[in-house]
């Protein structure tokens, strides 16, 4: 499939997406409203699934030191949900693309309440570990992307998919709010238990109102006889036009700020000073941040610039940001770089998130967008490591020079090389 031009399959692609439209248009079950419910419903279960993530990540650090795992261990434990998340995410989406995304959903939030029922008993050690496992299909976001990429049409993607980041901003500040007070008032276990109750609901609320099918009827066929996780598939979709690129830009432009983020409850300590209750208010200020800018600003830009311009913007801003990073001595520089940080992050993973489910065919999204949800548990898993290395070694800085150095390289092989796009500005 791959020697097909980009030409044979824009106008393919171009082809079934009229017809997909003509196909809404005239189906009544999946109406404009219907479309738009659904598309509703999707959002409410990432943000309640995000919310119960971080009630979870917040306790975890509690849980594990009263279970006696230093800090070695507890990097164990952080590693191995790391890689669980980065071989499921792959098979996850693939699975939503030959089993529909309520399916994948459904799966999802089941594996969430199984997570939680196993941490709300985790007395020793091998259970936390155990309570781990489920974690490999605990996808909620990708699921939810899924449903959306199924349900819009490729003008209105990016701005449906930068709105999943304000369920993010309110995952993150509720959960890490909630897991906070929830284990002060009534014990450790206790947000584990609200968790546990809330991710049934959750499936619950995927199997009622979630349709059977979310693909329009044409795109049903293609996937169904392959495996669930083969090299080969993925060396497939990396060789349509321009995905190989994008994915690259998307891996290796917030790699550098990605291991100071790992390495964040380290330095908020040691190098701005802070308590754990302060920490936990710089959380709540970059969920806000978050949510302002991938409920408001990300969907506007994506409406009046092309893609390439914004994958462009955005690097440049990530150099921006990496030389504000280097210089920066206190808390309150970093609150004022938080700013365009969080932009360039937003619209970093927007943008290419939507660039890449249109680049292969629509059989494809599933799979693309696991691939592409691999890329945060890839950071957790090499991060601990190098970032440990490089803040032991070269202090805090040296995130900041590598961040400049990479999006800089970046840049000028997005201003020099023709990355064959499929443009659509939404009307």
């Amino acid at each position: 499939r791959s020697t097909m031009n980009a030409k044979a399959i824009s106008e393919g692609e171009e082809e079934t997406s009229g017809m997909r439209n003509e196909i809404l248009g005239e189906s009544d079950h999946l109406g404009e409203v219907k479309r738009g419910q659904v598309i509703l419903v999707a959002y409410l279960i990432a943000a309640l699934d995000l919310t119960f993530l971080f009630m979870q990540m917040g306790i975890m650090p509690y849980l594990a030191k009263s279970l006696g795992l230093d800090s070695v261990g507890f990097g164990y434990l952080q590693t191995t949900f790391g890689v669980l998340q980065l071989v499921g995410g792959y098979i996850f989406g693939r699975f939503a693309d030959q089993f529909g995304a309520r399916a994948a959903l459904i799966l999802s939030c089941a594996s969430g309440s199984v997570l939680f029922l196993l941490m709300s008993i985790s007395t020793s050690i091998p259970l936390l570990f155990l309570s781990r496992l489920p974690g490999v299909f605990m996808h909620g976001i990708p699921g939810a992307q899924k449903i959306i990429t199924d349900m819009t049409s490729p003008s209105q993607r990016a701005d449906a998919l930068g709105k999943l980041g304000l369920c993010f901003g309110i995952g993150m500040i509720a959960g890490s709010a909630l897991g906070g007070v929830l284990s002060t008032k009534f014990g450790i276990f206790f947000p584990a238990y609200v968790a546990l109750v809330g991710s049934l609901i959750n499936t619950l609320i995927a199997v009622v109102c979630i349709p059977l099918q979310t693909k329009p009827k044409l795109n049903q066929d293609v996937t169904e006889n392959s495996n669930l996780f083969s090299i080969r598939e993925i060396l497939r979709l990396m060789k349509f036009p321009g995905v190989m690129e994008v994915f690259i830009v998307k891996v290796f432009a917030g790699l550098p700020i990605g291991l100071f983020m790992i390495m964040f409850s380290i330095i908020s300590m040691d190098f701005f000073g802070l308590e754990a209750v302060e920490s936990g208010y710089l959380m709540s200020y970059f969920g806000v941040l978050q949510m302002v800018v991938q409920g408001l600003v990300v969907g506007k830009l994506a409406n009046h610039c092309t893609e390439m311009t914004l994958l462009r913007l955005s690097v440049f801003v990530f150099a921006g940001v990496g030389l504000g990073m280097a210089l920066m001595k206190t808390v309150w520089h970093y609150c004022i770089i938080a700013v365009p940080l969080v932009f360039a992050f937003s619209m970093l993973a927007t943008i290419t998130d939507s660039i890449l489910t249109k680049a292969v065919p629509s059989s494809d999204t599933g799979a693309m967008l696991g691939i592409c949800a691999s890329v945060q548990p890839l950071t957790r898993t090499v991060g601990p490591t190098i970032g440990g290395v490089l803040y032991k070694q070269f202090g805090v800085s040296s995130f900041g020079y590598l961040q400049l150095v990479v999006n800089i390289g970046l840049f000028v092989y997005l201003l020099k090389s023709k990355i064959p796009l499929r443009e659509v500005k939404s009307q």
